[in-house]
């Protein structure tokens, strides 16, 4: 078996998930990079003494409503994707418990006692100096 195929034949629900899993990568690393882009409240005071750091990538105050806008949007699609994943995953009637998919040997019963001889005898305790 291949390290890329699944035991499992894929089910029509699988593609759904999988559209649904991309959208949901992509606007996480959209929407980190938006965050990233924005300017903070507190930027314009450094520009007050001279740092010059009052300007962003799209001008001072300009984009805010532009930026602003597309992090809700991506916020949004961000959620929602995450709302269908747990939809989508959770229609799996199978039970998925780990206890269940293993496979358990039962134990070979012994009619006699292990005799003295085999049990190991308990280590000697180190002697404390004095």
């Amino acid at each position: 078996m291949n390290f890329f195929q699944s035991a499992v034949p894929p089910n029509e629900g699988d593609t759904m998930r999988d559209l649904v899993l991309v959208i949901d990568v992509l606007s996480a690393v959209f929407l980190i990079a938006l965050i990233l882009l924005q300017q903070g409240k507190g930027a314009d005071i450094g520009a007050a003494f001279g740092s010059g750091a009052s300007q962003t990538l799209f001008g001072s105050r300009g984009s805010a409503n532009f930026l602003t806008r597309t992090t809700a949007v991506l916020a949004a699609i961000f959620f929602l994707s995450n709302l269908g994943l747990a939809w989508l995953y959770s229609q799996n009637t199978e039970p998925a418990s780990v206890t269940q998919s293993v496979e358990t040997k039962p134990q070979p019963k012994t009619d006699m006692p292990i005799s003295p001889s085999e049990v190991p005898a308990p280590p000697k305790a180190p002697e404390v100096p004095k």
